[in-house]
């Protein structure tokens, strides 16, 4: 009898340390533009900031010797995680999503953690789960996770989750590894919860 097959969470629990730390990099390049968006639309935050952050990741993982203030990160990109009361759209929830995100990928690595790099990858999706609910028509029928899992947003999620992992799992981090996988991240030219990225 064949063994079933491993799930996402279970195949990157058996990446290395970094390797984990480039799936997350790879979701949080991918969830970004919902941030610059929200930004954009609302006047809120620095996206240079935040986007600078994220680059400043990437060279921390892929360029041998990059010596990079984490702390100092941290400081720099939590001012601009907006307050939900402050803003009465649904834009404001994959913006704090995408900065929840960005602070777990850098609190794992300023303390070796792989379950804040595994948190990247849950808050990614609970971000799709929410839009999913949130664009749902409840009078329609009785909504439940079956739904959501079964959503194309969410299949779409999933599958690209597991593209990644078959991506870095014969991976070295190389300024090469940055570029495909930054260039994976745009790949169908959408963000996690299907905005298109300009």
């Amino acid at each position: 009898m064949s063994k079933p097959k491993a799930n996402n969470f279970q195949r990157i629990r058996l990446l290395s340390f970094e390797q984990q730390a480039l799936i997350a990099a790879t979701l949080l390049e991918r969830m970004l533009p919902n941030y610059q968006l929200f930004s954009e639309v609302t006047e809120f935050g620095d996206y240079d900031v935040v986007a600078n952050a994220l680059d400043l990741i990437w060279q921390r993982l892929c360029i041998a010797g990059t010596k990079v203030n984490i702390e100092k990160l941290i400081e720099k990109v939590e001012p601009n995680i907006p307050e939900v009361e402050q803003f009465d759209m649904f834009g404001v929830y994959p913006a704090i999503d995408t900065l929840t995100a960005m602070i777990s990928l850098l609190t794992a690595l300023l303390n070796k953690d792989a379950e804040e790099l595994l948190n990247v990858t849950k808050i990614s999706q609970a971000s799709v789960s929410k839009y999913i609910e949130y664009s749902f028509d409840v009078s329609e029928q009785e909504f439940d996770n079956h739904d959501v899992r079964e959503h194309p947003l969410m299949q779409r999620e999933i599958a690209f989750l597991k593209d990644t992992i078959d991506k870095v799992e014969p991976l070295k981090p190389s300024n090469e590894t940055a570029k495909q996988l930054k260039a994976l991240a745009k790949e169908d030219g959408m963000t996690n919860i299907g905005i298109e990225i300009a």
